[in-house]
Parts: C-alpha cells; structure tokens; sequence
C-alpha cells in the first residue's frame, strides 16, 4: 500500500471516527501527495518532509507572535505527518554515516561541509532532518 493510498485510508477512518483536526491534516497531506505525483513525480518522503517543515516553521512563526494555539495545531499537524515518514535515525548511525562520508571526501574543515553534505543526504533521505545532518556534519568537522 503505497502512502497516498494509507494516508486516504486514515482520513476515511478519521472522518467515520469524528477526529476533525486528524481529517484536515490528512486531506491536507493527501492533497500535497497527489500534486506533487501529477507535477513532477516527487519521491513521497519528500513531500513529507517539506509539509513536516512548513508546519514546524508555521508553529515557529506562530509562537513568535504570541497565538500558542495555532502553533499547537501546526505541531499536532507535523506530528501526523512524521507518522507517515521511515523511522529516524539514531544519533550513532547518523554519525556513523556522517564519519564514512568525512572519511570518504578527505574533507577536514568546515569549509568543506559541501563536500560531505553532498554524501551524506542521500544515504539519509527521510530519516533525518537536513538540520540535524548539518549539525553532525559541523560537529564532526571541527573536533
């Protein structure tokens, strides 16, 4: 079952069930999973992870204007999200993934974050957060 399909499945459910918020958030997604399969055959983990990054941001810019409510609901939104994206990874294999990358490249500065970035994301597609990768990857270059 592909994820359009299970994340339709849900909303059908949360619609029988009365879960309003779970029924807009999973339409939402479900929308942006069909637009994004029409437009440019994009991978679905993909489409995941930028909602899940529009939501968080969202709440982010919520907060910061003092509506804790909506910012609420943006990150119960990015949570329902994540349940639909491949486990993450664990701090040790993402640095594990990140050393054979610094070692593969050469890289030794962190003027070379490129170079190991470049490596890095697609070994990690959708089980770890761009930010997080770049975190690792600044850390590892610069003990």
């Amino acid at each position: 079952m592909s994820v359009l399909e299970r994340v339709q499945t849900d909303a059908k459910a949360a619609l029988k069930a009365g879960e309003k918020e779970r029924v807009h958030a999973l339409r939402l997604i479900a929308s942006e999973l069909q637009k994004a399969a029409k437009e440019y055959g994009a991978d679905d983990v993909e489409v995941l992870q930028r909602e899940r990054k529009r939501r968080l941001e969202a709440a982010e810019a919520y907060r910061g204007g003092g509506r804790d409510d909506l910012a609420n609901a943006e990150e119960r939104e990015a949570e329902i999200i994540a349940s639909y994206m491949p486990e993450q990874l664990s701090d040790e294999e993402l640095g594990a993934i990140v050393g054979d990358a610094v070692a593969e490249s050469g890289a030794s500065s962190p003027k070379e974050m490129g170079k190991v970035m470049g490596l890095v994301m697609p070994k990690v597609k959708g089980r770890a957060d761009g930010k997080r990768v770049s975190d690792a990857v600044r850390e590892r270059l610069t003990s």
